[in-house]
This record gives C-alpha cells, structure tokens and sequence, in this order.
C-alpha cells in the first residue's frame, strides 16, 4: 500500500454527487421498462377483522384493468420473512392491521388501478384488537394463534402466545448484587414507533421471463438477501430473480426486506409476465411501512453509597406489530445497549418482541439502540441524582477501561468513553455558568462495528484507468466515494482514475449488503484485498512477458516498478498487450478476534419556558472515538444525519396510534426537525484514532450518532426545571403538565 498521494482522508466529492444533484440519476420509480402496467393495492380499514368475502367483479369489469387478486388467488403458505417468515403476500382470512393488504389491482395506468380499488367490496366482520404489547402479552387475543408453524422463530413454540421473541443477555448473578446495594433505583420508559422518513417512497417493479425467471428494478439495499428470503416462498431458485442496480433515495434502515417484491412477482405472472410496477404514496408509507418500535423499558440498578453499581436489570417490550419478518435477526440486537459501558459484575438484559395488532416493524438507524439508550442515558442521570452525586462525576467513575469488561461481559480492544465524556465536557461548557431556564444534559452511547459479508471486484484496465465493481446497491451514506478512495491509495492513484460500476445479482453469490454501520470496515477490507489480488495477477503477468521476478514489483501509481532495479513501465501497456483487464476480488465478514467499539458522547443545552413547556434546544455537542477517517466530508455528514434524527426522536417524531389506527399520515401530522429546529453543533474528534477495523483501521459511524441525543435533551430538561420526561417524545404538553403536577 501506497502513501502518497494520500487519498484515504481528503474530503473527495461524492462519486455519485452529480447524477443526484442534476436528476440524472436513476431511482427506481424512474425506470422504464417496455409494457409495463400499474398496480395498487387495497388496504385493511381495521386493525383486526375476518375477511368474509370479497367482490372483485366490479374492479374486473373496468376498462384498462388486467387482473384483481385476493389472498384466495395466493397458496396459504406463500409467506416471507428477514428471519421469522410470518408476512402474508396478500391478507389470506383475516387482516392484522390498518393498512394491511387486501387486494391487488393491476392496471393500465395508475389512475385506473386507483378507480379499480374503489370498486372492491370486502365484507369484514371486526373483531377484537389487541394493540398494547402489554396486554398482549397476556394471551387473552391472540394475533397470530398459527405462530407455532412458522419457519425462522429462534426457538420452538409450544403454547399460544404473542411473545415471538423473548431473549436474554445476562452476566453474574443480578439478584444477589441487588441484595448487595444500599439503594436501588427502579424507572420506567417508553419510546414511541417512528419512520425513517426516507425522501423516496418503496416501490418495486417486476417483470416474470417466459422462462420463468424475473427481474426486479427496486431501491432495496440488500438485493441478495431478499432474493432468498422471496425464492422458496414464490417455489423458484434464488438465482433466477436478478436485481438491477438502482438509485436508493434514502434508508435509514428502512429499505432492507422484501416489502412488495414477491408481490409483484405474482402480479405480473397473472398478467402474462409483463413488468409490474408498485409505487407507494407517503400515507402508505406512515400506515404500513416497518417503522421503528414502540418500546416500554423497566430499568432497576443497584448500586452502593460511594456509587459502585452492584447489579443492574432491565426488561423490554417491543410492539413488533402483527409480523416479525420484517427484522433479519426476529429480535433486537441493539437493545442489548441497555446494559451500558458501565462497571458491574451483574447485569442482565431481558427482551420480549410482542406481535399486536399495529404495523409491523422492522429496522431504522441503529434497530433497538436509541430505545435502549434513551433509558439507560436517563436513568443513569436518574441514579446519580438518589446519590446525590454530579451525573459526569458518576459517570465517569463507572465508565469501563482498558481491558475491563462491559456490564454483560463483553471485552473490547479499548474503551474510550470516559476520554469521549472529558472531551464534551469541554468542548461544550458543561460547566459554564447558565441563566434560569437553560440546562445541560450529557448522554453516552457505543457502537461497534457491524458484520456480514460484502464482496468486491477490482479491474486493472489497458487506459490505465481502475474499475471497482460492487454488489452494493449504496442507500445514499457515500459507501462508493469511500471505496473510490481505498482503491486509489492503495495504487497511488488519484481518484478520478477509479471507476465505479454497480453490478446486478448475477455477478456474486451473497452479498449482505449496505447497513449496519458494516459497509466501510468490511467493504474496505473486501475492497483492498481485492486490489492485492489484482496487482498478484498483473505481477504474474508481467512475469510471464517481461522476465520480471514478481517479488521484486510494486504498482505506484500508473507505473509498474522493479524494485531491484528501478526499471519500470506503465502498468497498462502489459494490460493492453494481453488485451483483457487484470481481475481481483475480494470478500470480507464480520466477526473479529479481538472485538471493535466505538464511544459516541453527547452533551445537550437547552432553555425551556417554565410557564410553557416550551423547549428549545440551542446547542448539542458531539465527540466521537474514532478510527481513520476515510472521507471527512462523508464522515462529518453522517454525524450531522444522525444528531438531527436523535433530534427529532427526542422532541418531535411520532406516529401516533390509538387503538390500532394511525393519525400521523402524513407530513401536516408527522413531525419531523426543519432548519428552525437545528441548534448550535458542534463536533469534536478525538484527537488520536483508536483501534479499529482492517487496513484502515476503521471504526463505525453512521449507527452512533443518533443514539445518545434523546437522553441528552432529556437529561437537560431535567435540569434546566426539574421534571423528568420518561415518554419520548418530550413534547411542550409533556413538561408543562408534568411543571403544573411537580
């Protein structure tokens, strides 16, 4: 590997800036595909109901209209699922939930497949709904009573019951250290279900082959995972549904599972294989579209008068919704945040994903980690204040070090959130002094790295040009520009001489694609090794045509170097003599010797109106433990992205639902932070990057930003009058009723 000219660290433009700024880019909804027709779907008006009948004559007999289909024109077992496979392709004797489908109408047009659905009569007989997790733990409605006969549940299911998931991290023995503490202190949280509040809508396009493969044109950032979740229930080979590439407009978690695919594979082989095409509209989206979780979080922590924890305990319910398939793992892994970076030799983590008779959920930013955070980062401060101690102060004290394990036992290379917390504290003015009304709130969250597989191809090209490759069908984070600069430092090569082409799934055998903050570790891993697999093969090559011992070569930028003699020549002549490119590849999984985190601290102001409520957030710090950083400009966006929807998860955003039906549906209703809403930021980087990831010692970034702001701003309510939110968000009605009751 090269050192100069050093690309890896300079704030390169975005490969992809200017397609997406000029409209030349293609999302999915832009694609044209000859004969394609239009499909729309009908939606569940209850959230529980029996399906008596429907009348599709009506919608059948309307000019332009191709096909209606109903769950009776599905196989029963035509279900798919990330890892629980539960979601039915189309409501088959009963809907779960407002917005579920019920119908599918394909059409000429959209306007004509709108006009079809309004022609549908369904007969349904309502029946009880159970939209409290709590209350649906008690089994007395039973939203899925065939659970027991679903493929993926982590384990097997006996009884009838609503809890699909219940999973436990633990270490020590909780009870005992509760026993051992001079005070306990008990608390309870709750997180609201929010959306990821993606700029472009789901949508999908299908087009069955006569041969029986199909195609698919659709913004799913993980095309080879949902190729198999889709091909068993459909009765097909993964490798017969190819993805092609397409330009995802925004994620945030929420564009990873299947959504309509399958879907539209059965609507267009009903209509002869032509392409299908489904586009949500935004109140589709806040009805039906894997929002984050509701969460209820019960926190007790025993601790000792000099401020020692001896145990800490905390169980979670999650709202999941009427299915689970919308989660690759069925659970949660970030609500394990709960335990905390924090010292203690007993702790335990309960979690119980709770099917209702709301939305499903699934994934957004960081699955499970603000809702975890949220109640840690406030009950910690909640503690400190039954000690009467300073919350840095006792944060500080119990925050792990080097080599210490965290509460549930996990180890990592090193721990820097006390350096993170110091740094905030500075940087912000914690200690400043405030005038009435203002407060300062400090929250600390971790995030390691994540894993998974990404693969990458490398072509060394007889323009002397350099070819990337990739299975990734990138969300909009900037994962190409990174991977644009890997490749040039590694050749010495500046980085418009790197090319990118996206590659449809024909081209690998798995990929997990882009999320879980895994894409800049792992993708430059895969990546860098694919460029040593291609220097191998051009050093082979030059070897075989020039006598040139292969030890003895290096590749600096566009030369071909002998290092015994100094000879050299353009590596593309070689390339063009053989007239085809040097291929590397590389691949890259999770899962490391020695475990990586990272520590994100945050430190919140706030000036609240005691006679209001009203809370306004003038500034938020933010210091992050990182490692190098490959692209400044990217790197600097995802913490700006995250803080703003930590932001919005704190103050603002929620779908709200009462008794099974939404309310927020659409952006009048559904709250989310504008440029009026947007404090002061600050940003600190610490000043020496720790130990990280691969050759580039990579940390994770885009996951640990939003993470610890709602407890931050919390926190600083607190503070500034005295009132404690527990129930996010922490809204002007919240702190004034709870001002009029202190």
């Amino acid at each position: 590997m090269t050192t100069a000219p050093r690309v890896v660290g300079a704030p390169i433009p975005r490969i992809d800036g200017r397609d997406k700024v000029t409209g030349a880019a293609n999302y999915g909804a832009d694609v044209e595909v000859p004969g394609t027709l239009w499909a729309k779907t009908l939606r569940s008006p209850f959230p529980h109901a029996r399906i008596r009948g429907i009348d599709t004559s009506a919608a059948l007999a309307l000019p332009g209209v191709h096909a209606v289909l109903t769950g009776d024109d599905i196989p029963a077992n035509m279900r798919w699922g990330r890892r629980i496979v539960d979601v039915p392709v189309l409501a088959q004797s009963e809907v779960r939930f407002v917005g579920e489908q019920v119908a599918a109408v394909v059409a000429d047009d959209e306007e004509i497949a709108q006009r079809a659905l309004e022609l549908i009569d369904v007969d349904y007989e309502e029946l009880p709904a159970v939209t409290d997790p709590e209350e649906a733990m008690k089994n007395e409605i039973l939203v899925n009573p065939d659970m027991h006969g679903f493929k993926g549940l982590l384990y097997e299911v006996n009884e009838p019951t609503n809890v699909v998931v219940h999973f436990e991290w633990s270490n020590g023995d909780v009870e005992a250290g509760m026993k051992e503490a001079d005070l306990v202190v008990e608390n309870t949280y709750t997180t609201p279900s929010q959306h990821q509040v993606y700029m472009e809508a789901h949508n999908a396009t299908v087009r069955v082959n006569a041969d029986g493969s199909a195609e698919v044109w659709t913004p799913g950032k993980a095309p080879y995972a949902v190729r198999g979740q889709i091909s068993g229930p459909l009765g097909v080979e993964p490798e017969s549904i190819v993805f092609h590439p397409v330009t995802i407009g925004g994620d945030f978690g929420g564009k990873g599972s299947p959504m309509n695919v399958a879907l539209g594979y059965v609507l267009s082989k009903a209509v002869g294989g032509r392409p299908v095409r489904m586009v949500f509209d935004y109140a589709e989206e806040f009805l039906a579209a894997n929002p984050r979780h509701y969460s209820k979080l019960r926190m007790r922590t025993g601790v000792k008068k000099d401020g020692s924890i001896t145990a800490h305990d905390v169980a979670i319910v999650f709202d999941s919704g009427a299915y689970a398939g919308f989660k690759p793992a069925g659970h949660l892994g970030g609500a394990k945040a709960a335990g905390g970076p924090y010292r203690t030799e007993n702790a335990r983590v309960v979690e119980d994903m709770v099917y209702t008779h709301n939305t499903p959920c699934g994934h957004m930013r960081g699955p499970g980690e603000p809702q975890a955070v949220f109640a840690l980062e406030s009950h910690i401060d909640e503690v400190a204040k039954a000690l009467d101690m300073d919350p840095v102060q006792f944060r500080l004290m119990n925050l792990v070090e080097d080599g210490e394990p965290t509460a549930l036992g996990d180890v990592f290379v090193e721990n820097r959130a006390a350096e993170a917390l110091e740094v905030a504290v500075e940087a912000s003015g914690y200690n400043a002094p405030k005038a009435s009304g203002v407060g300062r709130g400090v929250s600390v969250g971790e995030r390691p790295p994540g894993g998974g597989r990404i693969n990458s191809q490398v072509s060394m090209e007889a323009d002397g040009s350099v070819l990337i490759t990739t299975p990734l069908f990138e969300q909009g984070a900037g994962a190409y520009t990174v991977l644009q600069q890997v490749v040039a430092e590694d050749l010495g090569l500046p980085a418009d001489a790197v090319r990118m082409v996206v590659a449809d799934t024909g081209l690998f055998d798995m990929d997990q694609g882009v999320g879980g903050s895994r894409v800049t570790n792992l993708g430059t891993v895969a990546t860098h090794d694919a460029v040593g697999q291609a220097q191998g093969e051009l050093f082979k090559l030059a070897a075989e045509l020039q006598n040139w011992p292969e030890e003895k070569l290096e590749v600096r930028g566009q030369m071909l170097v002998r290092t015994d003699t100094g000879e050299s020549q353009p590596w593309s002549n070689l390339i063009a003599r053989v007239g085809t490119p040097v291929v590397g590849r590389g691949v890259a999984s999770g899962g490391y010797e020695n475990p990586v985190t990272g520590y994100c601290a945050q430190i919140a102001e706030v000036d609240v109106d005691a006679e209001t409520g009203q809370i306004r957030l003038t500034k938020l710090t933010t210091v992050h433990d990182t490692g190098t950083i490959i692209n400044p400009i990217g790197h600097q966006g995802q913490i700006n992205g995250g803080a703003m929807m930590g932001i919005g998860f704190g103050l603002q955003e929620e779908l709200v639902r009462e008794n099974g039906f939404i309310s927020t549906l659409s952006f009048a209703d559904y709250k989310i932070p504008n440029i009026a809403d947007i404090p002061e930021l600050t940003t600190v980087v610490l000043d020496t990057p720790g130990k990280g990831v691969g050759p580039y010692n990579i940390k994770a970034i885009g996951e640990s930003p939003n993470a610890p702001t709602a407890a931050a701003i919390a926190n600083a309510i607190a503070d500034a009058c005295g009132v404690r939110v527990r129930d996010l968000p922490a809204t002007a009605e919240k702190v004034y009723e709870a001002l009029q009751n202190a």
